[in-house]
């Protein structure tokens, strides 16, 4: 007789509505390839060239071999040998945060991960002690922040979100009824520019009353920044929540998968707080990620770091620069995004469709006249041809939502406007 195991003695994660949102999402694109998606939050394609791959991989054996004083065999090692478990391209990333984002970090506190998704684990399994450690995050909620947490066993609170990407007096309701119920609030999860999914961004003013928040009522801030370089030039970037940071209340999160190569997998997360130990010494967190990793992912590939360092040194460290091509096209496609929506809902017309107007980012969110689930989003594959995401996917219940997130990062503007045509269809098809 063949063994047979049952869900219910598996981990709580795997029927977890969060769990189901992303292989649900990744399955229906394959299950309908006729449709066009604005569902998909990926790198534009166009740009994509093995010979950039090469080429910057050469850049780096280049820059490591001149760093082991012509040692081949050691360089050789360093690039195809198991590695050190927090990267070889740390020296590389500290580089890189000073240039672009004001961030000046110690090599030492950056580990280098196999995309975001793990430095997020690594984060979130290293927070969680026990039952009474939660995680705070607006919502709706990138849904892999959510399952990292569903993975590491760590609770999450939700907080309202605002205009100005979260409500800080929401906040501290809740905050406080979790410590009056013996709750201990660790974190609280962000993404200060353009968040996935809302295309929301914090202000100046609330970046700085967050960080005051954190250290009122003594909880980390972990800010996640994979869209915060493509906005709109000629517009002054705000600052990083980590570059406002005296106190090392930020863990900073970053991905190469927008900015450098999806396919590279690289992450990382900036780990610069000191733990004190049983035995009275101080050590720095990123190193005790480090032996979560050790044990999750080992070390993360030498190629695929090589890949990002070469594009990192190629551009003198500044990934804004490495990406002025990639902005502007996704400006542009917000901008025809934007102007294909107004042409099929103008103001007044019926049925009345509205959605928010972020300044960066992948994301849009259109607000529709009826509720939306996945059953929903299967008629508008197979009829209209289009696939977009139902915004019940980024709260975690199964709730259906009056809202979809459409994506415009991966598509020409041509597409764009088919994908909006079809998409009118489908939402007068169901206004009535």
């Amino acid at each position: 007789m063949h063994a047979e195991l049952i869900l219910a003695d598996l981990h709580t994660s795997l029927d977890s509505p969060v769990i189901e949102s992303m292989n649900f999402l990744n399955e229906i694109a394959q299950r309908f390839p006729e449709a066009l998606s604005m569902a998909a939050g990926r790198p534009y394609e166009g740009f994509f060239d093995t010979a950039d791959m090469h080429r910057h991989l050469r850049v780096f054996e280049e820059h490591l071999l001149a760093e082991n004083d012509g040692d081949v065999p050691r360089t050789r090692r360093t690039l195809l040998q198991y590695g050190r478990t927090k990267g070889i391209i740390h020296g590389l990333i500290a580089k890189n945060l000073s240039v672009d984002e004001n961030i000046d970090v110690d090599p030492e506190s950056v580990v280098v991960t196999v995309g975001c998704q793990e430095a997020l684990f690594l984060t979130l399994r290293a927070l969680r002690r026990g039952e009474e450690d939660v995680l705070l995050a607006p919502m709706p909620c990138y849904v892999g922040a959510t399952g990292a947490a569903e993975l590491a066993d760590m609770r999450v609170l939700p907080v309202k979100e605002s205009a100005d990407g979260i409500d800080l007096d929401d906040l501290v309701r809740v905050a406080e009824e979790a410590k009056a119920a013996g709750l201990r609030p660790r974190a609280c999860y962000v993404v200060a520019d353009f968040a996935n999914p809302s295309g929301a961004s914090l202000s100046r003013d609330t970046r700085e009353a967050l960080l005051r928040l954190a250290a009122e009522h003594d909880f980390l801030i972990l800010e996640d920044n994979p869209y915060g370089i493509f906005q709109a030039t000629g517009i002054e970037p705000l600052p990083t929540l980590k570059s406002l940071d005296r106190d090392r209340r930020v863990v900073y999160l970053g991905s190469f998968a927008k900015t450098g190569l999806p396919g590279a997998r690289i992450g990382f997360v900036v780990a610069d707080q000191q733990v004190a130990t049983a035995d009275g010494r101080s050590v720095l967190f990123a190193d005790q990620l480090a032996k979560i990793k050790s044990m999750l992912t080992v070390n993360t590939s030498p190629v695929a770091q090589a890949v990002i360092g070469g594009k990192l040194l190629e551009n003198d460290y500044s990934l804004r620069a490495a990406n002025v091509r990639e902005t502007e096209l996704y400006q542009g496609n917000l901008r025809h995004l934007l102007k294909e929506l107004e042409r099929n809902f103008p103001a007044g017309s019926r049925p009345e469709v509205t959605w928010n107007t972020p300044a960066g980012g992948f994301f849009v969110v259109v607000t529709v006249p009826f509720p939306v689930d996945d059953e929903l989003l299967e008629h508008s594959a197979r009829r209209h041809r289009v696939l977009w995401t139902p915004m019940h996917h980024f709260y975690g219940d199964g709730r259906p939502r009056w809202q979809i997130r459409l994506s415009f990062s991966y598509l020409s503007p041509a597409d764009i406007t088919v994908g909006v045509d079809r998409l009118a269809e489908f939402i007068r098809e169901q206004a009535g």
